[in-house]
C-alpha cells in the first residue's frame, strides 16, 4: 500500500498546475495523483495567481503561453506577493529558446522542464523541491492583506516587469492589463508607495540606467539615448539633467555618482 495515499489531506502535498492545454498533462496529472499528491487546477496565469493566494499550495507548476497573463508575468506576480513568495514555481514548457528559460529562472523559477518531458523527471524534480522547500527554516505564513499590502505588491510586481522593458514601456493601460488590474488602481497604488506617477517611474529607472551606462561603458551618449528609447540625444539630454542637474556629458567627465533622487524598488524601505 502506497504510504503516501495514507497520509492526512494536510499533510499531503499540495500542487497547483497553471497550464491552458491540460490535454498535453493528462498523463502527469495521473501519474501525480497516483502518488498521492493533492492537485489544483488553473487555465491562465491571472487565475493561477488568485488560486495561488486562496490555497497556498505547496508547489506550482507553471506553464509560460497562456492567454490573460503568461507565466512569466504570473511567476513575478507571485515573487513579488508575500503571501505567495514562498511557494517554488517549476515551469512546464515548450518554450525551449535560451532566452525563455533565463527569464523563466529570472522571473522566480526554481526550475525549468521543457515539453515533451518523462514523467519520472518531472517526478523527481517536484520531490526534489519539496524537499528543499519543508528543510528551510519555517516561516510565519502570510496571509494576503488588505489594500495597503495589495498596493505594495501591485508595484513591485509592475516594477519588475517594467525592468526590462524600459526603452519600449507599454501604455498605463497595456501595464495594467499585464498586471490584471486597471489604470485607476495602478496610478492610485504608484501615487500611494512611490510618490510617483507610473511615467515618473520610468523616467527614474531610464536616468538610473542611463548613469550606470556612462560610468560603466565606453558608448557614446547617442549610442545610450538610444539604447534607453529617447527620442533624441537632445531629449535624453534634457531629461537627464531635469533629474540630475548636470548633462551626461558633464556627469561622465566628473565621475558622476548615483542620483540622489532616484527611486529603487529593490531598495526601498517603504515597500519591503
Amino acid at each position: 500500500m502506497n504510504n503516501t495515499l495514507a497520509q492526512p489531506a494536510e499533510a499531503t502535498p499540495h500542487l497547483l498546475i497553471i497550464d491552458d492545454r491540460l490535454d498535453e498533462l493528462r498523463l502527469l496529472i495521473d501519474v501525480v495523483r497516483g502518488q498521492g499528491y493533492r492537485l489544483s487546477i488553473a487555465f491562465d496565469g491571472a487565475q493561477g495567481y488568485q488560486r495561488a493566494q486562496a490555497l497556498q499550495p505547496d508547489l506550482i507548476l507553471l506553464d509560460v503561453h497562456m492567454p490573460v497573463m503568461n507565466g512569466f508575468d504570473a511567476s513575478r506576480l507571485l515573487q513579488s506577493d508575500p503571501a505567495t513568495s514562498h511557494i517554488p514555481i517549476i515551469f512546464l514548457t515548450s518554450a525551449s529558446d535560451l532566452d525563455s528559460r533565463l527569464e523563466g529562472l529570472t522571473s522566480g523559477g526554481v526550475d525549468y522542464v521543457i515539453k515533451p518531458f518523462e514523467q519520472e523527471e518531472v517526478l523527481a524534480r517536484i520531490r526534489i523541491h519539496l524537499k528543499s522547500k519543508n528543510s528551510q527554516e519555517p516561516q510565519e505564513a502570510v496571509k494576503p492583506g488588505g489594500r495597503s499590502q495589495k498596493d505594495m505588491t501591485l508595484v513591485k510586481a509592475a516594477c519588475s516587469y517594467l525592468s526590462t522593458r524600459l526603452s519600449k514601456p507599454p501604455t498605463q493601460e497595456k501595464l495594467a492589463q499585464a498586471l490584471n488590474t486597471n489604470e485607476k488602481r495602478l496610478i492610485r497604488a504608484f501615487r500611494k508607495e512611490l510618490n510617483l506617477t507610473v511615467f515618473e517611474y520610468i523616467r527614474e529607472q531610464r536616468i538610473k540606467q542611463a548613469s550606470q551606462m556612462l560610468l560603466e561603458t565606453s558608448l557614446l551618449i547617442i549610442e545610450i539615448a538610444e539604447e534607453l528609447g529617447f527620442s533624441s540625444p537632445a531629449n535624453f539630454a534634457t531629461a537627464f539633467r531635469a533629474q540630475v542637474g548636470i548633462t551626461p556629458s558633464e556627469f561622465r567627465e566628473h565621475g558622476g555618482g548615483p542620483p540622489a533622487t532616484l527611486t529603487d524598488i529593490n531598495d526601498s524601505a517603504s515597500i519591503e
